[in-house]
């Protein structure tokens, strides 16, 4: 049975994995953002409770293995590459580029995938005296100003027509003067 396994290849949209010592399911899904009911599935048959160090399994997802200038995003429900690049204002195509091997037509819920920074484009608006911040997962304007030591005020006037209540990820914005100190 295990000398057919090794040689079964994994089912799209998952990897094939060899046990080490001390793995578990449980941490076999944490380490790789799923779950062990999705781990069970894709491994009909396997005893949960005698993983074999050297027993090949099937993980769901992609692992990226690096983003740079990007960050890890993991899919859930609904989740489509279209709604991904609208939600971090970048295109489908950048996504695809940034996840090779990645099936577009059918992601996987707990699947890890690299969302690339938005590239900036040079119709920005100009920023004297001061320098372009892309928005990160997490940023709000207020901290963004605590960060750089700026009034909420100064990042408004400093960049007219962007909605501070609606800020998306790989948004850039311009950082006014006093940029140049991190405050924390």
């Amino acid at each position: 049975m295990d000398e057919y396994r090794v040689e079964q290849q994994c089912p799209q949209g998952s990897f094939a994995y060899t046990i080490r010592p001390g793995d578990t399911l449980f941490l076999l899904a944490q380490r790789f953002n799923t779950t062990v009911a999705a781990i069970q599935s894709l491994n009909p048959g396997i005893d949960p409770n005698n993983l074999r160090i050297g027993q090949i399994i099937c993980i769901p997802g992609t692992q990226p293995t690096n983003c740079p200038n990007g960050f890890f995003y993991t899919i859930r429900a609904g989740d489509t590459l279209y709604l991904l690049a609208q939600r971090f204002g970048v295109s489908v195509d950048a996504i695809i580029r940034a996840n090779p091997g990645i099936d577009p037509n059918n992601l996987q819920i707990g699947q890890v995938i690299c969302i690339p920074q938005a590239i900036p484009t040079p119709d920005l608006p100009p920023c004297l005296h001061g320098v372009y911040y892309t928005v990160k997962p997490g940023d709000t304007f207020y901290l963004i100003a605590q960060r750089f030591c700026v009034s909420v005020y100064e990042l408004m006037s400093a960049n007219p027509g962007v909605d501070p209540n609606n800020l998306m990820i790989g948004q850039i914005l311009c950082i006014p003067k006093k940029c140049v100190i991190f405050c924390y």
